[in-house]
């Protein structure tokens, strides 16, 4: 069983995502030198988030592959977040 042939990625998509990388990490630091209070934990996330996602999707070529991938990128997320709201109901409790 061979492996799906797909056209590879052009590079004005790599340079899009590599700007969109720049900005969102001069949003996570522009977002971290503000108090914002109980909003600064979910922003940062939310941002970390759709960095995550760009570089999976992009750079690791998930969009290309197959269903089963991404139904394994999927339960890594679900994890990920399962972790993440057990650790913060663990620290809101004390």
């Amino acid at each position: 069983m061979g492996s799906p042939i797909h056209k590879p990625d052009r590079i004005l998509t790599y340079v899009v995502i590599f700007v969109a990388l720049l900005l969102l990490l001069v949003a996570t630091v522009v977002a971290a030198t503000f108090d914002l209070g109980r909003a600064n934990t979910p922003i940062a996330l939310a941002i970390a988030v759709v960095k995550a996602l760009l570089v999976i999707l992009v750079f690791m070529h998930v969009r290309h592959n197959s269903r089963l991938t991404w139904a394994f990128v999927a339960a890594g997320f679900l994890w990920l977040s399962l972790l993440l709201c057990l650790t913060m109901t663990d620290y809101m409790s004390r």
